[in-house]
């Protein structure tokens, strides 16, 4: 899975584009809370959180995410970087997720509340596809590979937090406009999301054999815990459980579930 192919003209045009889009969606967020423009992507989350939250400190995690995608697009506008399978096929698909994450922020700023829902399960849905159906080729990369740190990891990375920011603003968004159906109850349709989003975690480990995509999931879990703790303890105790379940699952499923050429190339 080397990158030794030279990339083309047509190649090395969709590469500076996602250079851009990725710089995009990091200019958007920082220019977003220096200049002050609107509400912050937090102020947004906590606005109708009265069914599910995640603690403030948990979102921190943005600023690894950027550094990672910044890292992913930096690299392919080397031009020594060849061009692999990986880097060809995820190209596109992180276009559209960085371009969804940064208008996201443009989104949440102005309350923009359908547009954020739109924006943000669009962007999920852009990583989740290429990383399904490129699974083979994920998990057939050595423990060395560039196109494991620097493609896989951040674009999973990304998709992983996703998947628990998606979901929550999808609540915020039911909660703050008295849409979320009062039958079974907001803690039942909370706990619900929490058991989709760590089942959705294993599922994709299962698939990918790696850690990248589990573990902002279980940090956006854990987040829950810690916020729902004294308002909410059946939820808090909930996500706990669900954190231990993704951690201890996904390390099960990386390093004891191994594909063939994986443990070929181990032993």
């Amino acid at each position: 899975m080397s990158s030794i192919v030279r990339a083309t003209a047509v190649q090395v045009t969709r590469r500076l584009i996602v250079l851009a889009s990725a710089v995009f969606a990091v200019v958007v967020a920082q220019a977003q809370m220096l200049v002050g423009w609107g509400q912050t992507p937090a102020e947004f989350s906590a606005d109708s959180d009265a069914t599910l939250r995640v603690a403030g400190y948990a979102f921190s995690i943005w600023g690894v995410i950027y550094v990672a995608i910044l890292a992913y697009a930096v690299r392919q506008a080397m031009r020594q970087t060849g061009e692999s399978l990986l880097i060809h096929r995820f190209g596109w698909p992180s276009i559209v997720a960085f371009l969804g994450i940064g208008w996201w922020v443009v989104a949440a700023a102005f309350d923009w509340e359908a547009a954020t829902v739109v924006l943000i399960f669009g962007s999920l849905a852009a990583l989740l596809l290429p990383l399904l159906h490129n699974a083979d080729a994920i998990r057939a990369l050595g423990r060395t590979e560039r196109d494991r740190w620097l493609v896989v990891w951040p674009l999973a990375l990304l998709a992983g937090w996703l998947t628990v920011a998606a979901p929550l603003n999808l609540l915020t968004v039911l909660t703050g406009n008295e849409a979320l159906p009062a039958a079974p109850g907001p803690t039942v349709w909370a706990m619900l999301a929490v058991v989709v989003v760590a089942l959705v975690a294993l599922g994709m480990t299962a698939r990918l054999r790696m850690l990248a995509y589990a573990l902002p999931v279980a940090w956006g879990l854990l987040g829950a815990f810690v916020a729902e703790q004294e308002r909410n303890p059946p939820l808090a105790y909930a996500a706990l459980a669900a954190t231990a379940a993704v951690l201890v699952g996904a390390v099960i499923l990386t390093f004891r579930l191994r594909p063939g050429v994986e443990r070929a190339n181990a032993d």
